[in-house]
């Protein structure tokens, strides 16, 4: 059986050194040229002896500063969210500073329970990627003087640095990519955008491409819901697709708008027994490390995951040393990734491109 063993303290360090409690703190603030070479010998033996080690937190505390990041992301089991946590947490470190992570599990009502909980540990500044349905909270922290940068989702009345894909960007490169293929019939399928910037970014780019490209490409979105509607709206639209004695092959494509969103296509895909990119093209917004291993491999517009937590950190250590300058927006471009799953026989003259 396991005994629990009591942990040493400050004050058991001072007994056995014969000293005060002061004096061993001057000694571990490094601070022993206040102390003589005999008493801080005395210290140094009894915290080897008891095998004492301080509290960081208590150590940071006392300084005034706990070197704490906090880190609010909606659903830590999204790729893109443990992406961009790895870049935000390196830089931090690198810095000297430590991350500590609170998961919403895409329960908006817990952003404020989040913010509460991280400041009650002294965090010195806050890097969100959350729903934003709960601005108060984040408003609330930033009038207490702490600095916060948003990731990927921006918050109504919030003026903070906002680091993000540009979504713009992202869905011209893949609807462009999609017609060179041979595509004309599309779909965006998004998560439901319930007041979620990135997901409406993402819409109403499309929205617009497709309005300004009408004798090139018909397109619609579909908000995901229950797994038979997506099934549905896929066979409706194959049909819509059917080749009309022009040169088109007959054959849609759908834009998933995330990796999520991505699986739930697969899964239908699968269900309906059909062959991506022969019966039905599909490129991702959101790469990931199953991505080439699903059928002949999903295209993807990779996001710069790592690149977006580290100016995430950096913007918010910046504004740690004082940086005061007006709020900044980065928007970072992504890559297309081309697989075989929008890959067709028939091919169309490359529309000119304006990147």
């Amino acid at each position: 059986m396991i005994k629990n063993v009591r942990r040493s303290t400050i004050a058991d360090v001072a007994r056995q050194a014969g000293v005060s409690k002061a004096t061993v703190s001057r000694y571990l603030n490094h601070r022993d040229t206040l102390l003589s070479p005999e008493i801080a010998g005395r210290v140094e033996v009894a915290i080897a002896q008891l095998g004492y080690v301080p509290s960081p937190m208590a150590q940071a505390l006392k300084r005034g500063r706990s070197r704490l990041i906090g880190l609010v992301v909606a659903d830590i089991t999204n790729p893109f969210s443990v992406a961009v946590l790895r870049g935000a947490e390196q830089a931090c470190r690198e810095a000297g500073y430590l991350v500590m992570l609170f998961n919403m599990g895409n329960e908006s009502e817990r952003e404020n329970a989040g913010l509460q909980a991280l400041s009650s540990y002294r965090v010195e500044g806050f890097i969100l990627n959350t729903t934003g349905h709960d601005s108060g909270a984040a408003l609330e922290t930033a009038r207490q003087g702490k600095p916060i940068v948003l990731v990927d989702r921006r918050h109504e009345g919030l003026d903070v640095d906002f680091v993000s894909l540009d979504n713009t960007h992202a869905i011209t490169i893949s609807v462009r990519h999609l017609l060179e293929a041979g595509y004309r019939e599309l779909m965006l399928v998004t998560e439901p955008l319930d007041k979620i910037s990135a997901r409406i970014e993402r819409t109403q780019a499309f929205s617009a491409f497709v309005a300004g490209n009408r004798g090139d490409v018909s397109g619609r979105t579909l908000e995901l819901g229950a797994q038979d509607d997506l099934i549905n709206s896929l066979k409706a639209l194959r049909e819509r697709a059917r080749p009309a004695g022009d040169s088109s092959p007959g054959v849609p494509a759908v834009i998933a708008g995330n990796a999520v969103v991505t699986l739930r296509i697969v899964q239908a895909v699968e269900q309906l027994g059909w062959r991506l990119g022969t019966d039905i093209g599909l490129l991702s917004i959101d790469d990931t490390p199953w991505a080439p291993y699903i059928g002949p491999g999903v295209s993807a517009v990779s996001q710069p995951t790592d690149e977006l937590g580290r100016l995430a950190a950096y913007c918010l250590l910046q504004r740690l040393q004082g940086m005061n300058e007006p709020a900044r927006e980065m928007l970072l471009h992504g890559t297309l990734v081309a697989r075989g799953s929008t890959r067709l026989t028939h091919s169309r003259r490359p529309l000119q491109s304006d990147d």
